[in-house]
């Protein structure tokens, strides 16, 4: 039985809120958010807690990179470049960095060696450029993760390298965005199903990729979180799982 994640077990360099699953269940699943391009970690604290998941411990990571200028909050791209004719800073530079952070220093060392969680029990929710730091860290890591949530978060150009003839990702992947003006565009649908075996897409009928407004713009998000997550509720406590 895997045991929950302390602040402590983590580098003292890595900026993360803990939530911990509700009524002292014991967490045997772990829902990792990502934020977007310009906030932190505080961003997604209040959403986790709302969430209440059930056997779910929530870790909420700050960027590595803080944005330049004093601009305040963090990003998760290895550079910094303005897109001069939108007046926006690009998303897409690259995730080695996070890459290596996310994946080694709190997957593997924590996660699973520490507290001795499996691939087939952590999830990722990330939003726009986090959402595409999320799928990064997925394509870089060996095993089958629980799945992906990506709110308007694309495939990353770097992760675009992927051959056809390769075995695809078996992480299963959600999407969600805009009707119009969306990153989520048919092509970068098509990119994501070249190298993921299982990619979901629910476009909601407004602009935008924002955060879902209301119940109805979450529920696809839940219904997947519902079909990913793991529950011993009710199973004997020397209970084998067969695989």
């Amino acid at each position: 039985m895997p045991q929950q994640p302390r602040s402590s077990y983590f580098e003292a360099n890595l900026q993360l809120d803990i939530i911990p699953p509700p009524a002292n269940q014991i967490p045997i699943n772990v829902l990792v958010f990502f934020h977007g391009l310009g906030d932190t970690k505080h961003a997604f604290a209040q959403l986790a807690q709302q969430l209440k998941l059930p056997e779910t411990v929530c870790i909420c990571l700050q960027a590595p990179s803080p944005l330049p200028f004093a601009l305040g909050g963090f990003h998760w791209g290895d550079d910094i470049t303005f897109d001069q004719s939108a007046e926006t800073m690009d998303y897409d530079t690259g995730f080695e960095k996070s890459c290596r952070i996310i994946r080694r220093e709190i997957i593997e060392k924590v996660l699973i060696e520490k507290c001795q969680y499996k691939a087939r029990d952590i999830l990722f929710f990330g939003f726009g450029q986090g959402g595409m730091a999320a799928i990064a860290v997925t394509l870089n890591f060996k095993d089958v993760l629980g799945g992906v949530v990506s709110i308007g978060g694309p495939l990353p150009s770097s992760s675009l390298h992927t051959k056809g003839d390769e075995r695809k990702n078996q992480t299963p992947v959600t999407v969600l965005g805009g009707a119009s003006r969306s990153l989520i565009t048919q092509s970068a649908l098509t990119n994501l199903k070249r190298v993921f075996q299982v990619v979901e897409y629910v476009k909601w009928p407004r602009e935008g990729d924002g955060m879902p407004r209301n119940r109805e713009e979450m529920l696809p998000v839940m219904k997947f979180l519902a079909r990913r997550l793991r529950s011993r509720s009710g199973v004997p406590e020397d209970a084998t799982e067969i695989i």
